[in-house]
């Protein structure tokens, strides 16, 4: 297992999300999914279009930890959710494979984001940093490390901004501005 950090320029976010909507509505949709309900990948990837079809709350069982989880679906997410599942049926994937009635595996989501991430010039990208880059602009733009740390259902602060790469962007700052 590599290890991967969040996006944490917005003109390479944003750079990632055209091209990848260039690829297929799939890809833009699993990265504009991801970044806005910091939802493991394993959670995302089985979801139908029922589960998000005219919801207020994604409502699954997390993979990892078999904790019921009841994430709110912000305005710009309906929005994006409405206008991809148009033409699709309740009980279609929300990342369907091209080649199998199922959905894509994290396998082939991991190459979509690292490949078309690498054409960019960002390196250490993988399924993990769309949960890894929701965290971070989150608390970037809220500071508020407890809220975070319930959403990402961490167990302690530090491990909320060691995860979300904040520590090490302090400890990088630390250095710039250090030397003998």
């Amino acid at each position: 297992m590599n290890f991967v950090e969040p996006i944490r320029d917005k003109e390479k976010l944003e750079e990632l999300k055209a091209l990848l909507k260039k690829q297929s509505a799939r890809n833009g949709f699993l990265l504009n999914f991801g970044i806005n309900t910091g939802l493991r990948i394993s959670d995302i990837l089985p979801l139908k279009v029922a589960d998000v079809k005219n919801k207020t709350h994604i409502v699954i069982t997390e993979k990892k930890t078999g904790e019921p989880k009841r994430f709110k679906i912000n305005q710009a997410l309906k929005e994006a959710i409405q206008s991809y599942i148009t033409g699709m049926s309740d009980d279609d994937y929300l990342f369907a494979s091209e080649k199998r009635a199922k959905p894509i595996t994290r396998v082939r989501a991991y190459q979509i984001l690292n490949g078309t991430a690498r054409k960019i010039g960002l390196n250490e990208i993988g399924t993990h940093s769309l949960r890894k880059t929701f965290g971070y602009h989150f608390y970037s733009r809220t500071h508020d490390i407890a809220t975070l740390q319930m959403i990402l259902n961490h167990s302690h602060p530090q491990i909320t901004l060691r995860y979300i790469g904040i520590n090490q962007d302090i400890m990088d700052e630390a250095v710039d501005r250090f030397s003998l």
